[in-house]
């Protein structure tokens, strides 16, 4: 009975990985490698946001004094490297420009990047980090070979470089595209500084999943200790059942 449980939990999972992968492989976007668990990367990728994106978007629901325990930050850290808004500590991270401004410049407000990764997961965003290329026709000179017709303009263009599109031919769909001017950052430096930035917006997604893995540990380890208890016990209330 047991080894028949087993099997079928075995199958189980087996079957959620498959359809993971199918899914992972139609998406066709490249893994973001980003790891909310690498405080290093989580740092890097804050230092990135809030130097180049907190202009625009907001984390609402991200707190500094909590960013701060979470990365390993004091509060003097946080305060002078990453609060250009004059913010309290204990307050939430808000973009300072102007709702009425941005929607003027933009046509609509900036979105708040708090759920960003839930919402469209780390793969998509990693992927659109990646893809602005240079476009005369947009309005802010720029699209985005994976959400086309972005009326965002590229922040990282000084780190990545200007990209170009080679487009199919006869049509409008971005087959490739090609480094026409590089950045201050290398091909490799600027994926792993895309990567920090995905890993980072993935941590504001949920701030409490680095708590609960480390408290998933203790729990799989106390289920482990309770089934062999659970077991022991069994085999002493049927031992002398035939």
């Amino acid at each position: 009975m047991t080894k028949r449980f087993l099997s079928s939990l075995m199958l189980a999972l087996g079957l959620v990985v498959g359809c993971v992968s199918v899914q992972a492989e139609e998406g066709g976007l490249p893994p973001s490698g980003a790891n909310v668990r690498d405080q290093a990367s989580l740092q890097r990728g804050a230092k990135l946001f809030f130097n180049y994106c907190v202009g625009c978007h907001s984390l609402k629901f991200v707190r500094y004094s909590r960013m701060a325990e979470d990365l390993g930050l004091s509060e003097k850290e946080v305060m002078e490297n990453l609060n250009f808004t004059g913010a309290k500590f204990g307050e939430t991270v808000v973009s300072h420009m102007p709702q009425a401004l941005a929607e003027q410049w933009f046509g609509k407000a900036p979105p708040d990047l708090s759920l960003e990764v839930r919402a469209k997961t780390a793969d998509w965003v990693y992927a659109y980090l990646n893809g602005f290329y240079l476009d005369p026709s947009r309005p802010v000179g720029w699209n985005n070979a994976v959400f086309p017709n972005a009326s965002m303009p590229f922040p990282l263009w000084e780190l990545q470089g200007i990209q170009t599109a080679v487009k199919k031919p006869g049509g409008e769909e971005v087959e490739k595209l090609e480094l026409a001017k590089p950045g201050k950052l290398t091909p490799e430096q600027y994926h792993q500084a895309a990567r920090d930035l995905t890993s980072f917006l993935e941590y504001a997604s949920e701030p409490a999943a680095l708590q609960r893995h480390h408290y998933g540990l203790w729990v799989l380890l106390f289920l482990a200790v309770f089934t062999l208890l659970a077991y022991l016990l069994k085999k002493e209330y049927w031992k002398d059942v035939h």
